[in-house]
């Protein structure tokens, strides 16, 4: 059998009145001698036969049969038109029809051979040469078999070269199916992949004469017209996948992230909701996260120790208060106050504000992994609470966020949001970052982008004052004394928040001078709200004439009020035990009291 690889072959058969009868059987047999030697089938070898005298006949096409005996009965069915001889005509319809991939064909871009194999035994009515160049430059190869009184050059026009291989002339019809053999071995040829060293990757195909290289499905065929690559699916991003999208040999598959998992359509991803597990044992309320779960207790309950049992607790520091200056807890409830000389608002919870107070702030959160995730919660309350102090707009304060671990996140630069609304819905739409703490890279990308007027810090030239305030709740995995340092000398006005394992040292590197009005600690983030009234007082624009510089909630006026305040302040953070220890709460009062004298002073000889 022919096993050079798949052909496409249309027999052109001339059933004009010269052949007779008995002379027709002997060309029937001759396309059965060669089909019985053909490897057909759907993916292998597929023929067509049409028979022509003064007009053409189809009597199956390339598509019809699939099946030697099906080919054979409709060749032993076919009854012989008996007319004249239009050989340009067949050639013409085998070019424009048979051949058409609607009747079968396989498209040109697969390269399977198409072949014409036209047998006659006159000479044509009709010109051949211009139709059967056109039909060779389409890509057929030619194959023109004379009988008996056929004209040769007739079928030398006809034929591809070269013309040796590709012209027979039989001298009788007796002869034809002799002859059979002998074209078999010319239309099969050689097995070009085993004689030559083909060189291609996955696998060779054999043509007469020839062969090409295939892939393998889910590879394409690189230029060198040998080597595969695979197919990536994901590339031209059309696989809708929401999370993740997998290549895999020509095709593609979507995946989730950790924690979700992949939808009805297999392209979109919904959070795993690990509280319906029923096994969270909360005493309140479970939260469900990426990848798990924390216990959440209601308002006026703390979480204790175990993370899942609550306990009633100092409702100030168990809910979300929004007292402006200060949360006053009573029984069972708990009102605002404001400082002496500011009123409290008729939203219950708000000061009258410090109008000239418009500074640039930048915070820089810590999302390392020892905040945990409900933690990072309550950070993020912190930053809204800080929010609520300002009077944000575009020719106000200007607030910016970025938050660090291994690595470091503009969450939102200063031009961004125009509102406090705004920046507080964004704060809470902050994903957890998790893994390392490099508090000394922050501090580079606050310096050099973040207080860029690029990212919305108004010029140096225009005296806003740019301020950064460092939260953290660990020890830095990198060195943050340059950057400190280089933030400080470029008008940076430093501030710094500790919590839990905070090192005091690295916190005090980090704070502006004086350095004990510049940073905060706090035990725990449950109670670390309790910061926000401390950094209030400390953020409005400084005012000040010679050496000492007054640095008020609203006006020169309100010192007194000033020290009132801070050393409220300041025994409410030593009771709840917000500062580290009493030795070192002590030493903190006595230095706020003795400045606080100081600028008594300086006051009294004013006046």
């Amino acid at each position: 059998k022919c096993r050079t690889g798949p052909l496409d072959i249309v027999f052109v058969i001339d059933s004009s009145r010269s052949v007779r009868p008995f002379e027709f059987e002997t060309m029937r047999r001759f396309m059965m001698d060669i089909i019985s030697n053909l490897d057909v089938g759907a993916n292998a070898t597929r023929v067509g036969v049409i028979q022509y005298s003064s007009q053409v006949q189809n009597i199956f096409s390339l598509k019809t049969f699939f099946t030697r005996a099906d080919m054979e009965r409709a060749i032993n069915s076919i009854i012989p038109l008996a007319q004249g001889t239009m050989t340009g005509l067949a050639i013409q319809y085998a070019m424009n029809v048979a051949f058409s991939t609607q009747e079968g064909a396989r498209p040109l871009h697969k390269r399977i051979p198409r072949i014409a194999i036209i047998v006659t035994d006159g000479r044509p009515q009709d010109r051949v040469t211009e139709v059967a160049t056109q039909a060779r430059n389409a890509g057929i190869e030619i194959y023109a078999v004379g009988i008996q009184r056929a004209d040769m050059s007739s079928l030398r026009a006809m034929a591809s070269p070269p013309l040796e291989e590709h012209v027979f002339l039989v001298e009788s019809f007796e002869l034809i199916q002799q002859f059979a053999k002998q074209f078999q071995d010319k239309l099969c040829g050689v097995d070009m992949c085993v004689e030559r060293e083909h060189g291609c990757q996955h696998s060779c195909v054999s043509t007469p004469g020839s062969f090409y290289c295939e892939c393998n499905p889910g590879y394409r065929l690189n230029v060198d017209g040998k080597t595969c690559s695979p197919i990536d699916a994901c590339a031209d991003g059309r696989h809708g996948c929401q999370h993740h999208c997998v290549s895999v040999r020509g095709s593609y598959s979507c995946r989730c992230r950790p924690g979700y998992y992949l939808s009805h359509n297999k392209r979109s991803c919904t959070m795993i909701d690990y509280c319906s597990f029923g096994n969270h044992s909360c005493q309140h309320e479970c939260v469900s996260i990426p990848n798990g779960h924390y216990c959440r207790c209601h308002s006026g309950f703390t979480l204790q120790p175990d993370g899942k049992s609550c306990r009633a607790t100092d409702l100030c520091n168990g809910v979300d208060h929004g007292c402006e200056f200060k949360c006053v807890s009573t029984e069972g409830s708990y009102h605002c106050m404001c400082p002496e000389g500011q009123q409290l608002q008729a939203d219950g919870k708000t000061c009258s504000k410090c109008g000239a107070g418009h500074v640039d702030l930048v915070m820089v959160i810590d999302g390392s992994k020892s905040v945990r995730p409900q933690n990072f919660e309550l950070v993020k309350q912190f930053v809204n609470r800080i929010v609520d102090l300002l009077e944000v707009s575009p020719h106000g304060t200007r607030v910016g966020l970025v938050q660090y671990s291994s690595r470091v996140r503009t969450e939102f630069p200063l031009n961004k949001y125009h509102s406090a609304d705004e920046i507080k819905k964004a704060v809470m739409d902050v994903e957890y970052m998790e893994k390392g703490t490099m508090t000394g890279l922050a501090l580079k990308h606050m310096v050099e982008h973040s207080f860029s007027e690029l990212e919305g810090a108004r010029p140096l030239s225009h005296n806003i004052p740019r301020i950064g305030l460092v939260f953290t709740d660990g020890r830095s995995q990198d060195d943050i004394s340059e950057w400190a340092r280089r933030a400080k000398e470029s008008g940076i006005v430093m501030f710094a928040v500790g919590v839990g394992k905070a090192v005091e040292e690295e916190l005090r590197a980090i704070a502006s001078e004086p350095v004990e009005q510049h940073f905060s600690y706090s035990a725990d983030f449950t109670t670390m709200t309790h910061l926000v009234e401390n950094f209030s007082l400390n953020i409005c624009p400084e005012e000040g004439k010679g050496e000492t510089e007054i640095r008020s909630p609203c006006e020169c006026e309100a010192l007194v009020q000033f020290q009132t305040n801070t050393v409220a302040i300041l025994q409410s953070l030593t009771e709840k035990n917000i500062l580290w220890d009493d030795a070192w709460a002590s030493r903190s009062l006595a230095q706020m009291t003795a400045r606080l004298e100081e600028l008594e002073k300086q006051i009294a000889k004013k006046k």
